[in-house]
């Protein structure tokens, strides 16, 4: 590829490029970072300048950048095929690799059904859900046509996705382009609105969902959960218990339990997949981000026998799930995510998790003395630090001040990448990252968050 100047490349993005999630307006008016290349737990820019990568990529990277055995897989690969569909064809990587989901992921999940992002992996749970329900044999299961979600939760994108999702930042101005869900009270937080401990307040959130199968249950298809963390909401952690109470509510009012595990799959809450830490075996389980290491767009929905069972039929009986991706299974990224998945077993990942779980979490604890810290929440290698003008009150700062961005670029001067959700600086370090690398993640954090929240003038 041709090397062009960094002024060029701040040009041309700037005149085409629509960033994600990204205010464009003030993306308009600073230097951006453009990154150039990686290794290990580094990203570099166009101007050579070295970051750590402290939030994995958006979550994803597990090894490193340009890990060795997952670029020679994927070269390998396309040595042979680089893409065929999957649409009434297979190919051996995609074959592979869900032999390979099934024996890793909770006992029962039996099939894969393959897509391309989080959100398509959530959409396709959510469809194949109500098609299961519409094709018993019994017609009262016909009404079984909504969806249990929680508070706070975000499942993706896409409309249905959107749906189940409750973050009004970015799903209320979308309201009227939504199906009808039931909403059910979250114990993931760390301010009970009742005031009550976290204890209490999450048998209160059993009660209440109790309350809402026994009325509703003849109308839900399924409850839609994170697992152990809401990560967008804010790195929310749940009660202990409360996982494992929900699939047994689940059970006994015969609802699906559908496991959003795009975001704390793959190691991320120290385990592989954080059903495991309340050994919770949901009926469809949606994978993505860490799948592949952080190399290649990839999804997976998992489903049980049961439910796959309901879509056989006879051609003419129209039983077959209508759905599917142009780059379903693609041979590529599923030679990625099967290298993935070896490095898991080779470097025995999950199992050197706990050091660095044990340092990241005496790490994070001194975060709560700086005068403008409201709460720290982690669960393995994911981490919230809250901002917040007042900790008596938890007050965030007027917007006006935009204190996170400004942690962010405090940051990245001293050489480390972060990103906030609103007012909650987010830390999702690569898995493979060094205990001193870990310890620089955590140590420019807090200097930039010192840094910023204690200048004398914020305006």
């Amino acid at each position: 590829m041709k090397n062009y100047k960094p002024e060029q490349l701040e040009r041309w993005d700037k005149q085409y490029v629509w960033h994600p999630f990204t205010q464009m307006r003030q993306w308009q008016k600073e230097r951006p970072l453009i990154i150039e290349k990686g290794e290990g737990s580094y990203l570099y820019d166009v101007e050579g300048n070295k970051y750590l990568d402290g939030i994995s990529s958006l979550w994803v990277t597990v090894h490193g950048h340009r890990k060795r055995e997952i670029n020679q897989a994927i070269i390998e690969q396309l040595d042979k095929l680089a893409h065929s569909t999957m649409l009434g064809q297979a190919n051996i990587t995609s074959t592979l690799l869900a032999r390979k989901l099934v024996e890793i992921t909770p006992e029962g999940l039996n099939k894969v059904f393959y897509s391309e992002s989080g959100s398509t992996a959530v959409e396709i749970g959510l469809k194949i859900a109500y098609q299961y329900w519409q094709q018993q044999g019994e017609e009262k299961d016909k009404d079984k046509r909504k969806f249990v979600s929680l508070v706070n939760a975000y499942h993706g994108d896409t409309i249905g996705s959107v749906s189940v999702g409750g973050i009004d930042l970015f799903h209320k101005i979308f309201a009227s382009l939504l199906f009808e869900t039931i909403s059910a009270p979250s114990p993931y937080c760390y301010r009970c609105p009742l005031n009550l401990s976290k204890e209490n307040c999450s048998m209160e959130c059993v009660n209440e969902m109790e309350s809402l199968l026994d009325r509703h249950h003849h109308e839900i298809a399924g409850v839609v959960i994170e697992p152990v963390v809401q990560g967008a909401a804010g790195m929310l952690v749940a009660p202990d218990g409360y996982l494992a109470k929900v699939r047994e509510l689940c059970n006994r009012y015969n609802v699906l339990l559908i496991a959003d595990e795009v975001a704390v799959g793959f190691g991320r809450t120290g385990k592989m997949f954080a059903c495991a830490h309340e050994n919770v075996s949901p009926d469809i389980i949606c994978l993505a981000k860490g799948i592949t290491g952080g190399y290649l767009p990839l999804a997976a929905t998992m489903t049980t026998n049961e439910i796959y069972n309901a879509f056989l039929g006879e051609v003419y009986e129209c039983k077959t799930f209508y759905h599917g991706h142009t780059y379903t299974g693609n041979p590529v990224a599923c030679a990625a995510a099967l290298a993935n998945l070896e490095l898991f077993e080779k470097d025995k990942l999950i199992e050197t998790l706990q050091g660095k779980v044990t340092l990241f979490t005496e790490g994070l604890k001194r975060f709560k003395e700086l005068q403008h810290v409201g709460d720290v929440r982690q669960k393995g290698l994911m981490a919230g630090i809250e901002i917040v003008e007042n900790t008596a009150t938890k007050e965030p700062f007027p917007v006006k001040y935009n204190i996170p961005h400004r942690i962010v670029l405090e940051a990245r001067k001293n050489g480390l990448i972060i990103r906030p959700l609103d007012n909650v600086m987010v830390l999702m370090p690569i898995l493979s990252m060094s205990l001193t690398e870990l310890t620089q993640v955590l140590d420019i954090t807090y200097a930039a968050i010192k840094n910023v929240t204690e200048e004398e003038t914020l305006c």
